[in-house]
This record gives C-alpha cells, structure tokens and sequence, in this order.
C-alpha cells in the first residue's frame, strides 16, 4: 500500500495521529528532504526508519524501484517537506505508475497551505483553483493574470517573498479594484492575513519587505 501523507505546513502540532501511526508502520518511507523528515519523526518519538530522498530530480528516476518495493507488499509512506505530497511537491507521477500498476493508493489527509489560505481569506470558496507558483518573468506573469482574471472563480497560487511586492503591484496595475488575500507563514509565529483591493494590499506592503512563505487568494 501506498500512503500519501500530509505533514504539518507550520504548527507541528498539526499533524494527526493517523499519519503518525502511518509513517511508524512504514517498511519504508519516501521523503522530499530526509534531512527535515528525520527531524520530524524525532519530534514525534519516531524511532530510526528506513528511507529514501525523492525530489523532482530523482521522481522518475526512482519510481521503479518504489514500485517494486509496493509489489512485493511492502507499505510505503510518501511525505514532502510540507503539506500533501503531489500539490506542487514530488508525487504526482509516482502516484499516477502505482495507480496503473494497480497499486493500492490511500490518502492520509492533513494540513493544506491552499485551503487554508481560502477558508481564512474571506472571499468566495464555493468554486477556485489552484495554479501553483506564479511566473518569474514579467511577460508571462502579466499572461498569467490576464488569462485568470477572464475566470468566474476565485484563484490561489503561490508566490516567493522576493517577488511578492512586483506581482501585487502587477495585479493593482491590471485589476486594481480585484479582492485579495495575502497568507503568509501559515500556521507559524508570525502568521498573518492581509486583504483588500489589489490597489489598497500594495500600498500596504509596499517597501515593507515582507518574509516567509506565501499564498495569494484572488477575486
């Protein structure tokens, strides 16, 4: 059995006792970073397990041999550093050869940066999607905003601190009066919301050199 489990996004505190008792059942488990999945499983009282790094360098690379591992019986947990593993983390392909090898998948639900960043947004939640990080390059990111602003829906997607001031203002320059909600370090110290027009959210952050991870909820 493959299990796909969520990990806490922030608050370690998050995690819940079905995806503890799943990664201490693992014959073997399948981390993002080991380093950070190690320190976990100390946080949780986890003893020394079996495991090995799969990135997107190493995703396809490695998936035949946690195939293999499946087919002989074996219980596989796959985690990412953060969150669910698949949603912008490694995952999806390997979940996609178990499900056509007809490997049985199962979901061990948890902590989510997008849904949190929705349901606490204040804007409509009955219909979004999820669009992962947003482009580097200005052109396409001016695409990018362009295409989604054409789409009744409310829109979620990520964006780095080192860019978050350049894409607000991109979003108050082409639909100033749009409402948005920036999510920021989830779960964490410093958590924090901040809404508005997309023109009322720049002049808030503007020069303010924001830090931490960030999710953009737009309407």
């Amino acid at each position: 059995m493959l299990y796909i489990i969520s990990t806490p996004i922030g608050n370690l505190g998050d995690i819940s006792q079905r995806a503890i008792d799943s990664l201490r059942a693992a014959d073997l488990i399948v981390a993002e970073d080991t380093r950070r999945t190690i320190n976990l499983l100390k946080h949780l009282g986890i003893g020394k397990k079996r495991m090995t790094s799969f990135d997107r360098h190493s995703e396809r690379r490695k998936t035949p041999y946690i195939l293999a591992e499946l087919k002989e019986g074996k219980n596989i947990a796959l985690v990412s550093d953060s969150g669910t593993p698949g949603i912008n983390d490694p995952g999806e392909y390997l979940v996609k050869e178990a499900v056509a090898a007809g490997i049985a998948v199962s979901p061990v639900p948890g902590p989510s940066a997008i849904i949190s960043a929705l349901v606490c947004s204040g804007l409509l939640t009955g219909k979004f999607t999820f669009y992962g990080f947003a482009p580097k390059k200005e052109g396409e990111k001016r695409r990018f905003l362009e295409e989604m602003n054409g789409r009744k829906e409310t829109k979620i997607f990520y964006e780095s601190p080192y860019r978050i001031e350049k894409t607000i203002k991109l979003i108050a320059e082409l639909i100033p009066e749009s409402r948005i909600c920036i999510a920021r370090e989830l779960t964490k110290m410093h958590e924090e919301f901040i809404r508005g027009t997309a023109k009322e959210v720049f002049a808030r952050i503007k020069d303010k050199n924001l830090k931490g991870e960030m999710v953009i909820v737009l309407e």
